[in-house]
């Protein structure tokens, strides 16, 4: 992958261009998913997929001017930063709260790519293409808005999440609940091995801790270094690596924490309570964040931890 300020101004507009194309597409898709049940909201999608079709032709013709007819082929996943989106148009039905989220960020996403791009090019007419397209980006975040609340019927409709929110959860909640998901399930394994191996709390307690510890540090590198966050307002990429790697500790040292407790059965009991409540907790943010239906968020968190806590149960008891 390469860095953004490592790309050429040629670069530059050609992936200006794919993104556009890209942003058209998931457009057209979300309007067609959502045409049948909701037909305002895909009106709306229509005229945006409309609206980023003139974008990517007005940068195809700036692109002619100054570098002729190839385009090279450079993608959002090419270039450090991008936020990884969900196939949210692959799946039916759409969820309208969930497609309302995810065009909001892509316009985020895109506004601020422009706003970088335009930050560091020499030439005037790029500079002012690219300050229309910034202008033009913010209206289609500002009208999608308030089309939404004229629209949508108040049945299917939940309080509005404003841009500012969704990058609050790209930037804490997301990175937060990766470090939680994995410190609460993949220590589980170690943890409960230790305990009925050695029959002996203290142990217990320290493979633990020595888990979470080094699962935590781990996570949170991996996290520092996945994306920069330049272009997509994730925020500092190490800020995210310590929510991450802090929250990755703190879901394994939750459930190692009971086996302080001298007395070994009251330390087992005790550390399994605290395993459920942590199962609960990651539910209910998957739930509430990311908008995954309680049945499905409950068993992908407790599938996965029922079958790490048996995995370490079998290997401590053989």
């Amino acid at each position: 992958m390469k860095k953004f300020q490592d790309l050429t101004e040629r670069e530059v507009l050609a992936l200006a261009i794919a993104l556009e194309e890209e942003d058209e597409r998931v457009y057209s898709d979300f309007a067609e998913g959502l045409r049948q049940d909701y037909p305002a909201s895909a009106a709306m999608f229509e005229g945006m997929r409309e609206e980023e079709s003139g974008h990517r032709r007005r940068l195809i013709e700036l692109y002619r001017q100054k570098f002729g007819e190839h385009i090279p082929l450079i993608r959002r996943q090419d270039v450090r930063g991008f936020v990884e989106r969900p196939a949210l148009w692959l799946m039916r039905p759409l969820r309208i709260e969930a497609v309302r989220k995810e065009a909001s960020t892509m316009e985020v996403e895109t506004r601020r790519f422009y706003e970088k791009a335009a930050a560091r090019t020499q030439d005037a007419g790029v500079r002012q293409l690219l300050d229309d397209l910034i202008n033009e980006e913010r209206e289609h975040e500002e009208r999608a808005q308030e089309l939404d609340k004229e629209k949508l019927p108040a049945n299917v409709k939940e309080d509005e999440e404003r841009a500012q929110r969704r990058l609050f959860v790209l930037q804490i909640v997301q990175p937060g609940l990766t470090g939680l998901m994995d410190g609460s399930v993949s220590t589980l394994a170690p943890v409960f091995a230790a305990a009925f191996a050695t029959m002996n709390s203290w142990d217990a307690f320290r493979v633990g801790l020595a888990a979470s510890a080094g699962a935590g540090i781990s996570m949170g590198f991996a996290e520092a270094l996945s994306d920069d966050g330049s272009l997509t307002g994730r925020g500092h990429p190490w800020v995210r690596g310590v929510i991450c790697g802090a929250m990755t500790a703190l879901g394994g040292i939750g459930h190692t924490l009971p086996f302080l407790l001298r007395n070994f059965r009251v330390a087992l009991w005790a550390a399994g309570a605290v395993v459920v409540a942590e199962l609960a907790v990651i539910t209910w943010i998957r739930r509430r964040y990311m908008d995954t239906p309680w049945v499905s968020a409950a068993l992908q968190v407790g599938l996965g931890g029922v079958l790490v806590f048996i995995t370490g149960v079998l290997i401590g008891s053989s």
